[in-house]
């Protein structure tokens, strides 16, 4: 018990240390608006893209329609902060509950019929659901202003918000990870006829694990329309969803610190190919062929980074060297 609260001191140090470092950056003015608004972006990428591994990496289902699970969540919170007026934070906390629970909604709404299905017929749903939801927001124009946009949502979050968010996010999905409903989905995803076999109830993990994916998805969505302040179905058109999943890809299929790392650099990436589209879109097939030849499983793969672990490992690593070079010498 005290090396598990010493585990979790050390992981609540470093996430600390890290907003500060981040803050001391931005007060010495070292990093600009532009670059600010960037890492703001990328945080909420991976907020959506770690509610994506959670269908696709531990879950094990194929899903490309979480464009539309963010747009549902966005939409909801932007109308809410436009129609009501309560004090700042009660107001930000109910439109980030709000837009979970609309888009948690949606995903039980396609997930109960769809999850009967398997590899590419799911992802073809799912895809087919993202781009109803978004032609859905074109058609609504007398709500969501159509195609034109919802326009002058109020400002209420910035980077510290956004930040705290993410954190939130990143603990309960470890959290999650380790619990027993967690563990269950883990075991559909590794053999869900064996799953089945041993008593757990498959299809209501798999819908479960979808509403939770979903859920997640809307807050980071709702936490874009509160930053944006304007939002357009464009933004959540179908190649958004691919974007999401090759952040899920890249990082590693089931690694949550994996699609933190990837969710990072894809994000200034992408910056920095903003005026290249087209090029984007190759430089990324490139990459991704590549990693599929070199490491199928992504960057950390089913792995996790900690800060508690990996040092113990790298002093094992050098301990077994040494061990065989003594062995060789001897």
């Amino acid at each position: 018990m005290k090396k598990r609260l010493k585990d979790y001191g050390i992981n609540f140090l470093a996430v600390v240390l890290s907003y500060l470092a981040l803050r001391v950056i931005m007060y010495n003015g070292l990093i600009n608006n532009y670059v600010q608004g960037v890492v703001v972006f990328a945080m909420i990428n991976i907020i959506v893209a770690i509610s994506l591994n959670i269908a696709t990496g531990l879950l094990g289902q194929l899903a490309l329609g979480h464009a539309g699970f963010m747009a549902v969540g966005a939409y909801t919170a932007g109308l809410f902060v436009k129609a009501v007026e309560y004090p700042l934070y009660i107001e930000m906390i109910m439109a980030l509950i709000l837009a979970g629970l609309a888009a948690g909604l949606s995903g039980l709404i396609i997930g109960i019929p769809a999850l009967r299905l398997r590899g590419d017929y799911l992802g073809i749903v799912t895809l087919g659901f993202g781009e109803m939801i978004r032609y859905t927001i074109i058609n609504l124009g007398d709500i969501t202003g159509g195609a034109s946009g919802l326009k002058r949502i109020p400002k209420m979050v910035g980077l510290n918000e956004v930040f705290i968010v993410l954190v939130i996010v990143i603990t309960f999905v470890f959290l999650f990870i380790k619990s027993r409903h967690g563990r269950a989905i883990i075991s559909i995803r590794e053999n869900e006829i064996a799953a089945e076999s041993i008593g757990i109830p498959t299809t209501f993990y798999k819908v479960y694990g979808f509403f939770i994916s979903a859920f997640i998805a809307g807050v980071g969505g709702g936490l874009f329309a509160m930053y944006q302040r304007y939002l357009t179905p464009e933004k959540f058109r179908f190649m958004f969803s691919v974007e999401l999943f090759i952040i899920v890809v890249f990082g590693g299929m089931g690694s949550i610190t994996g699609t933190i790392f990837a969710g990072v650099f894809l994000a200034f990436l992408t910056e920095k190919l903003y005026e290249y589209d087209e090029v984007r879109l190759i430089i990324y097939a490139i990459m991704l062929i590549l990693l599929m030849i070199f490491k199928s499983d992504g960057l950390l793969g089913r792995h996790e980074f900690s800060l508690v672990q990996t040092p113990r490992r790298i002093k094992n690593l050098f301990n077994k060297i040494k061990d065989r070079f003594k062995k060789g010498v001897a």
